[in-house]
């Protein structure tokens, strides 16, 4: 089961402590900027995680300033598109409320996922922005320059291109230790990062993994990390 660290605590709690309870998971982001997209891009892999699990759940958006111009950064980087939203308690029904806020954002009563900020200009490509953003975790400061993004724009490239490539091969099922990799990684906190390792792991796994298990690995993953890899199946060779 998915555990996060309250910030309020410390402490690791879990995200969905009713089974299949219904869960609101709360972005506070006020004015855009790509510290606001980052609020809401682990929003968005926090609720797809939990959504994993099996767990209901609904996304808020809460904040005053510049919401139409969040929303449609938002959808850019293939984030869900959010409820509106304000400060509230749990509804009737829910069983947990989480908060996602940004450094120095509000503190509201409840659990709190915290977000450290980002640093340097926002690329032109969404899906480069996306991924450079998820590979650090999301407590650590994010620098957005030229080497981070020409890093995370090569890895999508190739990535999607093996994707591609792979899908043309027999389908093979993920294997059980991977999928648990997974699983344990992206359950542990939401360690996106460990996610990400996995990948480059079986990228380069050899003939041990199947291209058709390495297929389907990582079009699995990508249910987490919204990143389109297998966007280019059927693409000329």
């Amino acid at each position: 089961m998915l555990r996060i660290t309250d910030v309020r605590t410390g402490e690791a709690v879990l995200a969905a402590p009713v089974r299949r309870g219904l869960t609101r998971v709360q972005a506070h982001a006020s004015g855009y900027g790509a510290g606001s997209l980052r609020v809401l891009l682990v929003t968005d892999v926090l609720v797809r995680a939990l959504e994993l699990g099996g767990t209901p759940v609904f996304a808020m958006l809460a904040g005053e300033r510049e919401q139409a111009e969040l929303r449609a950064g938002a959808a850019a980087l293939g984030i869900r598109p959010f409820e509106d939203g304000q400060e509230l308690g749990a509804g009737v029904g829910e069983a947990q409320v989480l908060h996602v806020v940004g450094e120095g954002g509000p503190a509201p009563d409840g659990v709190r996922i915290a977000v450290a900020p980002v640093h340097g200009t926002v690329p032109a490509d969404p899906a480069v922005l996306r991924l450079a953003l998820l590979s650090r975790p999301r407590t650590e400061p994010v620098h957005l320059d030229p080497a981070t993004l020409s890093e995370a724009h090569d890895i999508l490239v190739r990535w999607r291109r093996a994707v591609a490539d792979w899908a043309r091969r027999p389908s093979r099922p993920v294997p059980d230790e991977v999928r648990g990799r997974l699983r344990t990684a992206w359950e542990d906190d939401l360690d996106v990062p460990e996610v990400l390792r996995v990948l480059r792991w079986a990228e380069d796994a050899g003939p041990e993994l199947p291209d058709g298990a390495r297929f389907e690995t990582y079009a699995y993953a990508d249910r987490l990390l919204g990143l389109e890899l297998t966007r280019d199946l059927g693409a000329p060779a």
